[in-house]
């Protein structure tokens, strides 16, 4: 028996079928995978797109600078409280930071130090003008209090607005007792407000300060200084003795690289 030609009719339904399949076929086509993956379109379209550019990093070796210093943090082994612990004073990693500081700084008038250099520190230092005051300081310290002032006047806005009414730079006597010695002598450090920024470790009267009578939850809440101006300078490679237990919230060291300052 011979097949029968389709009718019109059927011939209608069997076109309209393959168009429905046809199209059909394409939308899971035109489908991505559950997978995840992209249709081959928009991948390539992907593919062609040009990647978000990530962060400049400095090449290795270069630094990080703001406001013409260098960005660095305190170096360890001369913040206090690695060789001051619970009161007691570790000779040797105390005799080491000395060393450092008497190379790099010159000699604050002892038999240890003038060994090390016999440049005096005192006869290195120069006065500044810091937030409108006076202050003095040892010379290769100076670019980077100049910086971190930089970074007060443009950050420190607002609440976090602060004004200075007293600095203490160099020293000629040392002020801790024993054979501890105060980093102001070697021009390093710097004191702001201590009548409002108190030291409630320190011997008496600071202890009796209002602010060393009050509880607190984090030696910020002893300084009238702002945390912002405490940022400012730690970002130049001071170190805040608020962090030490002296709790000496007035009181900032440069412990960074002097000879990495501006290079």
């Amino acid at each position: 028996m011979s097949a029968r030609s389709p009718r019109p009719d059927d011939r209608r339904l069997q076109r309209a079928a393959r168009l429905l399949f046809v199209a059909a076929l394409g939308l899971v086509c035109a489908a991505p995978f559950v997978t995840g993956e992209l249709p081959v379109a928009e991948a390539k379209e992907a593919k062609g797109k040009a990647k978000p550019k990530a962060e400049k990093k400095a090449p290795a070796g270069k630094g990080v600078f703001e406001h013409g210093c260098r960005v660095q943090s305190p170096q360890k082994f001369l913040e206090r409280r690695t060789f001051v612990s619970k009161g007691v004073l570790d000779g040797g990693k105390h005799t080491k930071a000395v060393q450092y500081l008497a190379t790099h700084y010159g000699n604050v008038g002892d038999d240890l130090t003038r060994k090390l250099n016999p440049k005096g520190a005192l006869a290195q230092a120069v006065t500044v003008q810091f937030m409108g005051l006076p202050v003095s300081v040892h010379t290769k310290v100076a670019p980077a209090l100049a910086c971190v002032e930089k970074k007060i006047k443009k950050s420190c806005t607002g609440a976090s607005k602060y004004t200075p009414r007293a600095l203490g730079g160099f020293r000629g006597a040392n002020t801790y007792r024993g054979i501890e010695i105060s980093n102001h002598l070697f021009g390093i450090a710097l004191d702001i407000d201590p009548d409002r920024n108190p030291c409630c470790g320190c011997v008496d009267p600071w202890p009796s300060h209002p602010k060393c009578k009050q509880k607190s939850r984090s030696p910020y809440d002893r300084a009238a200084m702002p945390k912002c101006w405490i940022k400012a300078f730690e970002r130049f490679g001071f170190d805040w003795l608020g962090h030490d237990a002296l709790e000496d919230t007035m009181h900032f060291e440069f412990l960074g690289d002097p000879d990495r300052i501006k290079r």
